[in-house]
């Protein structure tokens, strides 16, 4: 008789909450605000250079770390964006992975080996954990602490020991949209260098900052030599089904990557990278565009939950809202989510998937906005019977 066994590392976690409670939204007709994809078209300009891109014939294999001309796009317009950056070789440095979810990993399983221990902020996108699980590594979770979600100094401090060999920084951050300040980021740079840790930073929302500043922790000193930058036309331009990200990485770090990646997925799809490079061609306008829609979106939903009784924390970056129910109900982060679904029918994310012990997010829920707008007043209506009870 076969065994029904699951591997020991699958057993250690579970499938992702995100998508489930998305799935759940449609089996019951509730609007989803759950999983972050938007539910409006990408540019028209990307939907025709994907169509050129095909009728020329662009459908064999790219190069396996990336087309020449993206790859070439990458390393042009990323100094452009953030000027700290200074020179990225294209040859030797980026890598370009079937979305940023496969260049975490890719970069996880190239650099770290079993006993390794990676600092994790909490609450954290749900792959992170996983990540490092598949990676043999062991993740050490240190806290946010709310209301601002702000780093305490000595507890990043007692984080890193012997074992430490990587930090995963995401920022603007995702569940909380929290942004990071250049002191926080200036700490765990220097802490990355007393012991000698390599970054992997999860920028894929650079381009959506609400207050403060984007900074990229390769340009801080002493950081590119020790940073892999994970990116993504993901968010920046609707396309998240393409799933197209990039890593920049110092040329050492980079072989490792290429290496997984090629074993992984062997490259990510051809037509689809050569649009990326029309993408990254948009003028700076197109950026300026997509925040000012972005910030409205954010300031329909905000008020929205507000009103319904939710207590917000209102996200600097991003696209997503972390709230907190205790003066709505006594019932936990997954009862109160799945209830929600049902009637008024609105999906969140149950907060619990965020943290590495569900307790600690047993009063939360994340809310994400990349929406039309009619969306979100559906959404809004429905949330008002909240706020009404």
């Amino acid at each position: 008789m076969r065994s029904s066994r699951i591997s020991a590392k699958a057993e250690r976690f579970t499938e992702s909450v995100i998508r489930d409670m998305n799935r759940q939204a449609v089996a019951h007709g509730a609007v989803s605000l759950a999983q972050g994809f938007p539910d409006f078209a990408c540019p028209p300009e990307l939907k025709r250079a994907v169509a050129e891109a095909v009728e020329a014939d662009i459908n064999q294999y790219a190069i396996t770390w990336g087309s020449k001309a993206l790859r070439d796009a990458i390393a042009e317009t990323t100094p452009r964006h953030f000027p700290g950056w200074g020179d990225i070789d294209a040859e030797t440095q980026v890598t370009v992975t079937c979305g940023a979810t496969e260049a975490m990993i890719a970069a996880m399983l190239g650099i770290l080996d079993p006993g390794d221990e990676v600092v994790v902020f909490e609450p954290y996108y749900e792959n992170y954990g996983p990540d490092a699980i598949l990676s043999d590594a062991t993740p050490r979770y240190v806290p946010l602490h709310q209301p601002d979600w702000s780093i305490d100094p000595d507890e990043l401090r007692a984080a890193f020991n012997a074992k430490t060999r990587g930090i995963v920084v995401n920022s603007p951050h995702n569940p909380t949209g929290k942004v990071f300040s250049g002191d926080e980021l200036q700490l765990i740079a220097d802490l990355c260098q007393e012991h000698d840790v390599i970054a992997f930073t999860d920028d894929i929302y650079e381009h959506l900052v609400f207050e403060g500043d984007h900074i990229p922790l390769a340009t801080l000193p002493g950081m590119a030599e020790r940073t892999v930058s994970i990116h993504s036309m993901s968010k920046t331009y609707s396309v998240t089904g393409w799933r197209i990200g990039w890593t920049i990485a110092p040329a050492d770090l980079s072989v490792g990557i290429r290496r997984v990646h090629d074993f992984l997925t062997v490259g990510a799809a051809a037509p689809l990278q050569a649009a990326a490079v029309t993408a990254l061609g948009f003028p700076p306008a197109y950026y300026a565009d997509l925040l000012t829609a972005y910030r409205e979106r954010r300031d329909v939903l905000v008020p929205a939950l507000e009103a319904a009784g939710f207590r917000v924390h209102r996200p600097a970056g991003a696209y997503y809202v972390m709230t907190d129910i205790r003066d709505l109900t006594d019932e936990d982060d997954v009862t109160f989510a799945h209830r929600l679904i049902r009637d008024p029918g609105v999906a969140g994310v149950p907060g619990s998937s965020f943290f590495s012990r569900p307790e600690l997010g047993r009063t939360k829920l994340r809310f994400a906005f990349p929406k039309q707008l009619k969306t979100l007043e559906a959404a809004a209506a429905r949330l008002a019977a909240l706020g009404a009870s």
